[in-house]
């Protein structure tokens, strides 16, 4: 409860900085959905003291949010989906060698790339709306906008669109001109992952225990196939027997790998803590998600989460602000590519 108490005072305190945000195309001033957390330090770009700013793009291409929100707001509006598609590119793409658009990456003759990467291949999806938002970007201003860039306000666009928190999105990311299929294998975590995993892969990145469990409330939206759901439904013992019951209704034990199910049945399209919620009912449905409610270290923030949905959205906002700041590329480091499948 002490801990809740703290956790009330520090809310109140964001409330309070609310109003300091700044993002000129937004129009979110003192926006109640707008929160803040700690962020400490922003972590080190690859290109040395040049860092991110929400205002980078203001004189040199002033529409560029407006295009994306437009573009993402017809998007959603035609696949609900395409949010939690474009939050979870995003994620993909800052865990393998930072923020920098190589996720977006098309293979070569000469380069074995991410998309097809185990973790990737026939699960991440959204490239053409990327691929769109681009070009209407590029006949705006071309040649200035990054493509890593563009996804960072695409995933909060998304998540703003399905009813969860806004944050400011610092920019001034460039692309990389490679993109690996090994780094993609050794940096991103599976289904499988137990909660020892998680904490080492997010703790490599510079992000902590509030952080995972937070950024792992992502899962309030999208959806996950048989393949990857299927050995907790049929072989764990922490899980509620009916929800597995059900999940095995659609995911046999043999075949159909590529079945889908929503990562959180309460409310698949909704950006809210029903996630939480579910992990505490042990209705998780992969393995790592309820990794996170299992008597282990993270059962405390999943409890606050799934009883405050502003904790929940504070959190995630912050966490998701400081997973942007994985090692982008600045300054004169990378390229600004007009084709985000190809170098220029």
């Amino acid at each position: 409860m002490g801990e809740c108490r703290r956790h009330r005072t520090h809310l109140e305190a964001s409330r309070a900085r609310v109003s300091l945000l700044y993002d000129r195309e937004e129009l979110h001033f003192h926006h109640p959905k707008i929160v803040t957390r700690r962020l400490g330090p922003m972590l080190l770009s690859r290109g040395g003291s040049y860092g991110l700013s929400p205002t980078f793009y203001d004189w040199t291409c002033p529409s560029l949010r407006s295009i994306v929100r437009s573009a993402m707001t017809q998007a959603v509006g035609q696949d609900p989906t395409m949010g939690a598609s474009m939050l979870r590119l995003f994620f993909h793409d800052c865990f393998v060698n930072g923020c920098d658009a190589s996720v977006l990456l098309d293979d070569t003759q000469a380069m074995a790339g991410e998309k097809n990467a185990p973790p990737n291949r026939n699960s991440l999806r959204g490239y053409e709306v990327i691929d769109s938002i681009k070009a209407q970007v590029e006949a705006s201003c071309r040649a200035v906008v990054s493509c890593a860039d563009i996804l960072a306000l695409a995933a909060r666009d998304g998540v703003t669109l399905l009813g969860g928190p806004s944050w400011v999105v610092a920019l001034g990311r460039r692309d990389a001109r490679t993109a690996s299929i090994s780094a993609a294998v050794a940096n991103l975590p599976p289904a499988s992952a137990s909660a020892y995993t998680l904490m080492s892969t997010f703790a490599a990145k510079g992000l902590d225990m509030r952080d995972l469990t937070a950024l792992s409330g992502a899962h309030t939206v999208g959806s996950a196939r048989c393949s990857n759901f299927r050995p907790h439904v049929y072989n764990d013992s922490n899980i509620d027997p009916g929800f597995a019951w059900l999940r095995r209704q659609t995911c046999q034990a043999v075949g159909g790998d590529a079945t889908m199910a929503p990562l959180d049945s309460t409310s698949p399209t909704r950006f809210d803590n029903s996630y939480f919620q579910n992990l505490m009912g042990r209705r998780g449905l992969l393995h790592s998600d309820q990794e996170l409610f299992n008597n282990g270290p993270a059962d405390w923030l999943v409890q606050l989460y799934s009883s405050n949905a502003t904790a929940f959205a504070t959190d995630f906002a912050a966490s998701m602000v400081k997973m942007g700041n994985i090692s982008p590329l600045t300054g004169y480091l990378g390229e600004i590519r007009l084709n985000c499948r190809r170098t220029n």
